[in-house]
């Protein structure tokens, strides 16, 4: 297995639409502001976060339950940034959409703004041949609460092939979260 460059991805994005929009430079000036960066890197790709956000919360004193999960356990926010509640976590989605090739599994790893912030962002790998929005989870590790921003770069996407191909790929088994779009929610 080996992990694929700037090269690689700049590549697929443009030949194969793997990720859309794609930015092939890494942007960190966006109309004369200064932003959390995203776009290409050495060895991989960092992924903004939509503007539409799901904040955990429990005023309906809700059970967190994957298999029977209730929509009430989350307030729907739409804007440039959210806030966080201390020791809580809100969901939300890339920006881009990715269609993965079927010799690669991508990895997700939280950008260090954020994780030196307290702030970590959880995103299980994205298999050979799945495609989507990327759903992403941000937790607040903090008793304070904490502002993640619309927009701008909150995680980096490593990108690594096979030596062979699978035999069977997310495409192929039908997986419940296949083109996802919006911030999707737990699915048995």
């Amino acid at each position: 297995m080996s992990i694929k460059s700037d090269r690689w991805i700049r590549r697929m994005s443009e030949e194969f639409a793997m990720i859309e929009p794609y930015e092939a430079d890494q942007v960190r000036y966006f109309g004369g502001d200064r932003v959390i960066s995203y776009g290409v890197s050495s060895y991989g790709y960092d992924v903004r976060c939509a503007d539409e956000f799901k904040i955990f919360t429990n005023v309906h004193s809700k059970i967190v339950d994957p298999k029977n999960f209730d929509r009430d356990a989350f307030v729907d926010i739409k804007g440039d940034s959210c806030v966080i509640p201390p020791n809580s976590f809100a969901l939300a989605r890339t920006i881009e959409y990715f269609r993965i090739p079927r010799s690669i599994l991508t990895v997700c790893l939280g950008k260090s703004t954020y994780a030196r912030c307290g702030i970590i962002v959880n995103v299980t790998p994205l298999e050979p041949e799945w495609e989507g929005h990327v759903t992403l989870e941000f937790s607040n590790t903090t008793s304070l609460p904490a502002k993640i921003y619309a927009n701008e770069g909150v995680a980096q996407m490593l990108f690594f092939e096979s030596d062979e191909i699978c035999d069977i790929s997310y495409a192929d088994r039908g997986g419940k979260y296949q083109g996802q779009t919006g911030v999707t929610l737990p699915k048995t």
